[in-house]
């Protein structure tokens, strides 16, 4: 086991062959957010790295680090086995406004614009190469601003700024959709390819054969299952749930409850934007359908008839859209970070 100390924040890496990387896309906030939802990733941590040549070894805090030529990053923390430097250059890009080098949307300044920190040349390289391919197919309206820096020192931000999209879940929700970021992100990338990690959807004939009759009719047809007679609506072992066809983090137990509809409720996600709503006029009523991000599965509905001391939703799901996944088989298939949403 390797442990890093950063100046403000130990961090304990579980992998022997675990690497980093820096990268600023804004605000640390969504950055951070945007990286720790991807299975691949081990951790990420909001933090300040300098602009420029550091000019003393002082501790930057959130109070001066800007006037001292620090910018706002994320050291991400990965598995090279699982998801390489590149895919991760090419994820920050998609994540954030790569064309604006005065700032990130409403955040203005230059500890605020889009960087790429490398440790070598091949790093260096593979940066420059993945900026050189998206400003040759012209995907944006302009050519990239994104600066690829040799990494310096990276100092962890304070303890409140850490998972502070989990922590104030409302305040960073009412930020992160009126900065407009998500709406860029889907103008120029669409909704299902957020953290899509060369996962190829099936074609229909392969979902079919691949799944059960029920499976493929809720996921792929918008179908719903027969309630009370399901597999997950009275399990409330401790685990968590992934969607059937790609193995995306969904739903934990903890947010589990039994809401008597005889279907598998939650209060809420397991993470910010682990589920995308969209609005379904099929039935007399408008109801606002919830599906998977990386498979596009349909998986059920949210209602606003949830327990009202824990937010007040009730997102009712279909068992056949799920897998459960056991917390004491969720390390060995990959969901160890996700121990801490039990």
């Amino acid at each position: 086991m390797n442990t890093k100390i950063t100046e403000n924040k130990p961090t304990t890496y579980i992998h022997e062959n675990a690497k980093t990387a820096v990268f600023a896309g804004g605000c640390f906030w969504c950055v951070e957010s945007d990286f720790e939802k991807l299975p691949e990733i081990i951790s990420a941590i909001s933090g300040y790295m300098s602009i420029g040549p550091e000019k003393n070894s002082e501790t930057p805090k959130y109070e001066n680090y800007a006037e001292r030529g620090f910018r706002e990053v994320v050291e991400v923390t990965y598995d090279p086995a699982k998801v390489s430097y590149t895919q991760l250059v090419e994820y920050l890009i998609k994540h954030s406004d790569p064309t604006d080098s005065g700032g990130s949307f409403a955040d203005r300044g230059a500890e605020y614009a889009p960087a790429i920190y490398y440790d070598n040349e091949k790093e260096k390289n593979e940066a420059k190469e993945i900026i050189a391919e998206i400003n040759k197919r012209k995907v944006y309206d302009k050519p990239l601003a994104v600066e690829v820096l040799p990494r310096g020192k990276f100092y962890s931000a304070e303890e409140y700024h850490q998972d502070y999209y989990k922590k104030n879940h409302s305040k960073y929700s009412f930020y992160r959709n009126a900065s407009g970021r998500d709406a860029f992100i889907e103008k120029y990338w669409g909704k299902n390819t957020r953290f899509d990690f060369g996962f190829k959807k099936p074609s229909k004939a392969e979902l079919k054969e691949k799944l059960t009759p029920i499976q493929y009719k809720v996921t792929q047809e918008e179908g719903t299952e027969p309630p009370f007679k399901n597999e997950y609506d009275k399990n409330y072992a401790s685990g968590i749930y992934v969607d059937i066809i790609s193995r995306e983090p969904l739903f934990s137990s903890r947010d589990k409850y039994d809401s008597r509809t005889g279907w598998p409720s939650f209060v809420q996600p397991i993470t910010d934007g682990a589920v995308v709503e969209r609005e379904d006029c099929g039935l007399l009523t408008s109801r606002t359908e919830i599906r998977s991000v990386i498979a596009d599965s349909h998986l059920g509905h949210v209602f606003d008839d949830g327990p009202k001391d824990r937010g007040g939703k009730r997102y009712c799901m279909n068992s056949a859209a799920l897998r459960f996944i056991p917390k004491d088989k969720m390390e060995a298939e990959g969901y160890a970070k996700y121990l801490t949403e039990l």
